[in-house]
């Protein structure tokens, strides 16, 4: 074997690399063209032209925000980490399918809800890689899951997409704890762009809340979690809703470890349960109940029919899911125990198994950016 045969792979085709002497042709055009470019601020990116892109990209509504935004602080550092040099936020919403997440079928709303989602990250990125076109860094967290689970139990999301929508316009926190979209109400998936750039025109939270006070989450949440007073349990609905997730997944896990055989297993686990778990872990997280989203009538395009017809939507939406019979996972000797005995005796009481998962030791938080 020659010399050449040992730098090259014979289906290898040498080509000029640069060396010390010989400045690779590639760096040497990238140089050139720094020469030419002038320094300083970056431009701000035009607002009208960013709408009309996301528009385009198949968003439904976006609002542009300044990271520096009041309201924003307990942001900053972990948005900083994600993409640095973040100067302003896309938050935007997808709408999705009513019908699907007002039916009594489980399956039928979480189909829409992975499906929206989906359609939020393809449209992002297509936004993200036009942005990477014209030398604009952009980065799109995911929607919901995955997270930065290294740092659960603690934070462990990006940015809140939440937060980011309220203050860019697109609605206003609802009773129950979800954004109300003035034009599509509650039946919307969120998202948010990082962008390294200022934009010409910030925009500015919505004048009022869509929230009507109907008080239907209240009446139909399966454990509670939402009180009139506008007080909400996260734990509770934590622990039903997202029964196959997070520490309650690792609950089940212990629960297979802890049986003595099948038997065992089959009596700390029912087989529906089995193969809920197994759903959730062959396609996307499965939430238990998203009534409070169901029921709730607030939106320019959700609300005529309501006001039209009140009878017709308990009689179609609310009545058919307080019926529902299904499993309600609460913690034993909880207020949401007691709210399910009062309120729903129809309804089958499980204790999920928990697991108190520590604070990490690695990696908690993000630098902090002066």
């Amino acid at each position: 074997m020659n010399d050449a045969e040992r730098l090259w792979s014979p289906l290898h085709v040498p080509v000029r690399r640069g060396t010390r002497d010989h400045e690779h042709p590639t760096v040497a055009a990238a140089r050139a063209r720094a020469e030419h470019e002038t320094p300083g601020e970056p431009a701000e990116l035009d607002a009208e032209w960013l709408r009309e892109l996301c528009s385009s990209a198949g968003l439904d509504d976006v609002g542009f925000v300044a990271l520096s935004t009041p309201g924003l602080e307990a942001e900053r550092d972990y948005v900083l980490e994600a993409l640095p040099g973040t100067r302003s936020l896309i938050g935007f919403c997808l709408r999705t399918s009513r019908d699907n997440l007002q039916s009594r079928s489980t399956s039928a709303a979480n189909r829409d809800v992975a499906t929206t989602q989906e359609l939020a990250h393809e449209a992002a990125r297509r936004i993200c890689l036009e942005l990477q076109r014209r030398g604009v860094r952009a980065l799109y967290p995911a929607s919901g899951f995955p997270a930065e689970i290294h740092r659960y139990p603690n934070r462990s999301w990006v940015v809140s997409h939440k937060l980011v929508a309220v203050a860019a316009g697109l609605g206003q926190m609802g009773l129950h704890r979800n954004v109300i979209h003035p034009k599509f109400g509650t039946f919307i998936v969120l998202g948010t762009i990082l962008l390294d750039r200022p934009i010409s025109r910030y925009s500015q939270p919505t004048a009022s809340n869509p929230c009507i006070d109907c008080g239907l989450c209240v009446t139909t949440c399966p454990v509670g979690a939402i009180h009139a007073d506008g007080g909400f349990d996260f734990d509770a609905c934590f622990t039903h809703n997202n029964h196959h997730e997070l520490s309650n997944f690792a609950g089940w896990v212990e629960e297979v470890v802890d049986s003595a055989d099948a038997a065992d297993y089959r009596r700390r686990v029912t087989p529906g349960e089995t193969l809920s778990v197994w759903q959730s872990l062959s396609f996307q997280p499965q939430f238990r109940a998203g009534y409070c989203v169901a029921v709730c009538p607030a939106g320019e395009d959700v609300l005529g029919r309501y006001v039209a017809d009140p009878e017709a939507h308990a009689r179609d939406i609310v009545r058919p899911l307080t019926r529902k019979p299904e499993y309600v996972y609460v913690d034993a000797d909880s207020a949401a125990e007691d709210h399910v005995r009062t309120r729903f005796p129809h309804k089958t009481i499980r204790h999920p198994r928990r697991v108190e998962v520590p604070a990490p030791e690695i990696d908690p938080v993000p630098e902090h950016h002066d």
